[in-house]
């Protein structure tokens, strides 16, 4: 999951792409960087750190230019080093190009290896870099047409924007998984971004989702659209979990609204919950929603009992475990005034390891808090991600091993219950039920992961 942002004006748009970034910045914390082409050539600048540590006002000063693209990373296929980190700029025959990439290719291996027989050496680990070789190895001034050659060989989940020395160009891969939307500011000026919020930002308005498969594209400030295949109508399978954690509450991605999804599954959530407690308290900032629609719906008050130190990121989208915990400690302290002796509903988004809840309940409970009772808006995570969330490896899936008895006794909660997947379906609003992505709960992938030894189908 990373944020992606690509803008079309005949102004000079650095500082456009750097408050852009900024509004981003919840989708990426490790990395971040933007291309700027000037009339001439792409420039650019990227680094490890958060978009206010890398970028200062003498940066922007260097990358003039009308048209750009700019990337938040947060670490899936490659790992978190700088040679990952984005834009990817390159050049082939005198002509430029520059590419973002939020998603993951489940063949990016096989891929790989087929371009290194043909003497292709890989300066990152990234599958971006798949992308940006296989884009250029088809490349010869048709940008759509290296395009679907390009996307009859990638597979999974790629939106992409990609930067040439004539145009600006979106493409959102046939089923859909990441979010891309459009959004127009003057005329003649586009914005390609990863969630609303960008667009907002930057006073656009927003105008529409990219389709699944679809390729658009802006130069000499006309847009043109182009599709894949029409089969990629009946595809569609955006990433469910974009909704539970990763998008803002603003957010509105394939009609469906983050906030709005949030509170109507903490609505669900509590019906049927007989618990006797004295407040409703969430964990902040993605469990706020839930605790809303929980609160509402079971009359108990909704109460800050979590003190967030809004100067630290998310704690599930560090790099390792170690650094997980530590933010946890960091990012948010109990108000034990308001705990002691109370029993609480604690309503968070989601269970994706254990290590953070176990944390926080313990925390509580030394806080005085008499019982907890942990409500969660989503169902078990059981099953990885190929498709741009950090969970390649089942074995550190709580769920996946541990039922929810056995994951409440691991955690130390008087009482545990998830949202299942028909009350998670209903909160997204009827007629959406089966535009979905959700493999991470029942395991049911849209398109199967390929290794280096198997073929190109999927």
């Amino acid at each position: 999951m990373c944020g992606i942002l690509g803008i079309y004006s005949d102004k000079n748009i650095s500082k456009d792409l750097y408050y852009g970034l900024y509004s981003m910045q919840h989708r990426g914390q490790e990395s971040c960087g933007m291309a700027v082409h000037d009339g001439k050539e792409i420039n650019y600048k990227k680094d490890m750190g958060l978009v206010g540590d890398v970028f200062k006002a003498d940066d922007l000063q260097k990358l003039p230019g009308t048209m750009g693209i700019a990337h938040v990373r947060y670490s899936t296929a490659g790992g978190s080093h700088m040679y990952n980190c984005q834009p990817l700029v390159g050049s082939l025959k005198k002509r430029n190009l520059g590419l973002v990439h939020n998603g993951n290719l489940v063949n990016a291996n096989y891929l790989k290896e087929m371009l290194e027989e043909d003497g292709i050496m890989f300066s990152s680990k990234s599958d971006t870099e798949v992308i940006l070789y296989m884009l250029a190895r088809y490349y010869t001034g048709d940008i759509v047409e290296a395009i679907k050659l390009t996307m009859d060989q990638i597979k999974g989940a790629y939106s992409l924007v990609i930067l040439t020395d004539e145009e600006l160009v979106a493409v959102r891969d046939p089923h859909g998984f990441r979010p891309l939307l459009l959004g127009k500011r003057d005329d003649g000026e586009y914005i390609f971004a990863s969630e609303n919020c960008e667009i907002d930002i930057l006073g656009g308005e927003f105008i529409r989702d990219l389709e699944p498969g679809e390729i658009v594209v802006v130069k000499n400030g006309e847009l043109k659209s182009y599709n894949f295949s029409n089969k990629c109508k009946t595809m569609k399978k955006s990433c469910i979990f974009e909704h539970i954690y990763f998008a803002r509450n603003d957010a509105t991605i394939d009609k469906v609204n983050a906030y709005e999804f949030r509170v109507e599954s903490g609505k669900i959530l509590s019906q049927g919950d007989d618990v006797k407690a004295d407040m409703v308290v969430p964990v902040p900032d993605s469990g706020w929603a839930g605790a809303i629609g929980y609160a509402n719906a079971s009359g108990l008050p909704l109460t800050e009992a979590l003190v967030k130190n809004r100067y630290v990121g998310r704690t599930f989208i560090k790099p390792t475990q170690e650094e997980r915990e530590l933010g946890v400690k960091i990012k948010l302290n109990p108000l034990s005034r308001v705990l002691k002796g109370k029993s609480i509903v604690l309503v968070d988004d989601s269970i994706v390891r254990g290590t953070t809840s176990k944390q926080l309940v313990k925390s509580l409970k030394d806080a005085g808090a008499k019982e907890i009772h942990l409500r969660i808006t989503s169902p078990p995570v059981k099953y990885s991600c190929y498709y741009g969330i950090d969970t390649p490896n089942r074995s550190k899936l709580i769920a996946a091993h541990k039922d929810v008895e056995e994951i409440r006794e691991y955690i130390g909660c008087d009482t545990l219950k998830f949202l299942d997947i028909d009350g998670m379906m209903s909160a997204v609003g009827e007629g959406n039920e089966f535009k979905f992505c959700r493999a991470c709960f029942d395991g049911n992938y849209p398109v199967k992961k390929i290794d280096k030894e198997e073929s190109l189908g999927c």
